[in-house]
């Protein structure tokens, strides 16, 4: 079962290899936006430092400098699995033991107000990868999300803090599920907390968290909540860019 996948008693048969010539950054930004990497790109003064490759394509690894410090940059693909493989490959890049994993996340909860950032505290393991970076479980505890909240509280940015449903299968979300999820606390249901949790972990890694409230699936119908084209309080916001290197200046003082 996938429950037993959970192995630190025997070598894994392929191993990411650290570059001699690692990077030194503060931490490691990473977006799922297509919109925010080119907001990034045009406004801030990258260096692309290194490339990883998957067999639909390549994304680019930047860095850049900020305030006196240097931050790494990438745009990350959707889903568990491609998500962590990226932090693995990353960290072969870049010499940080932090991670800022910021996104859109679907709501169940719609008391939320939009333009909230959601931080997680936990997250249900709905998903494969994490069973083979940390012991099985239902949830994940989401170590950081105090520091996620203080950073908030300090720029003045509204958010709220609950439970994540991580899922493989977001045609999957039935009523059933969302209204166990709900019930057990989860405000956000999205595709990547848990497992990135869990490889963070594994690796000895700190990560930082938090969602952008996107999609209403506590409604009679499914809603998008956006305009056709909306860019702004959608995870396409260079605006959560900003809060994300804020989120990562702030954890590079501590």
């Amino acid at each position: 079962m996938i429950t037993e996948s959970f192995d630190d008693r025997s070598p894994a048969k392929i191993n990411p290899h650290i570059k001699e010539n690692r990077i030194k950054t503060e931490a490691v930004i990473f977006t799922f936006s297509y919109v925010v990497e080119k907001y990034v790109i045009e406004n801030y003064q990258c260096e692309k430092v290194g490339e990883l490759k998957i067999a639909h394509g390549s994304t680019d690894v930047y860095c850049f400098d900020h305030q006196g410090k240097k931050y790494g940059f990438y745009k990350t693909w959707v889903g568990a699995p491609s998500c962590v493989a990226t932090v693995e490959e990353v960290l072969t890049i870049l010499d940080t033991d932090k991670v800022i994993h910021f996104g859109g996340a679907g709501c169940l909860d719609k008391e939320i107000a939009r333009g909230k950032v959601m931080i997680p505290t936990e997250a249900y393991r709905d998903e494969g990868t994490s069973y083979h970076y940390a012991p099985a479980s239902d949830y994940i505890r989401i170590r950081n999300a105090d520091i996620v909240a203080s950073c908030m509280e300090e720029n003045g940015i509204p958010y709220v803090m609950g439970k994540t449903w991580t899922t493989d299968a977001f045609y999957r979300e039935t009523l059933n599920n969302f209204e166990k999820h709900k019930a057990d606390g989860c405000i956000s249901v999205e595709m990547e907390g848990s497992a990135v949790q869990a490889v963070c972990d594994f690796r000895g890694v700190e990560v930082y968290m938090f969602f952008t409230s996107g999609d209403l699936l506590d409604a009679p119908e499914w809603t998008n909540r956006k305009e056709k084209g909306q860019i702004r309080d959608t995870q396409h916001d260079s605006g959560h860019f900003e809060i994300a290197l804020r989120l990562a200046e702030y954890v590079s003082d501590r």
